[in-house]
């Protein structure tokens, strides 16, 4: 059960190619985030298969989830985006997801 009656919590999916989670990590660390989880996954849009000697290869990807209170959201997103180059094609994607319950992160609460 949450005991976050008055704080608003949302999630930053942040998805980049294997190996630049960490310009994420920094960014959002910089920019008021208290970490980061990095969880690693296999794109399968159409801009993510390549061929090499005819065999497909679909590329890896780092996805990076960023709890932050939804005070601090935009300007860790923004950060993000920055850091990362989002705006540019074929460097990744970032979406914002309210969380409705939250448990476990004490120390922001109290």
């Amino acid at each position: 059960m949450s005991k976050n009656k008055e704080m608003e919590f949302q999630l930053i999916v942040t998805i980049v190619n294997k190996g630049h989670c960490g310009s994420v990590i920094d960014s959002s660390l910089k920019a008021g985030a208290e970490g980061g989880t990095i969880i690693t996954g296999r794109g399968s849009g159409i801009h993510e298969k390549a061929k090499l000697f005819s065999f497909t290869i679909e590329p890896e990807k780092d996805i990076i989830l960023t709890l932050v209170p939804a005070d601090r959201t935009e300007k860790v997103l923004e950060a993000i985006v920055k850091a990362s180059k989002l705006n540019e094609p074929g460097n990744g994607i970032a979406f914002v997801v309210d969380v409705e319950k939250t448990t476990g992160i004490n120390h922001l609460i109290e």
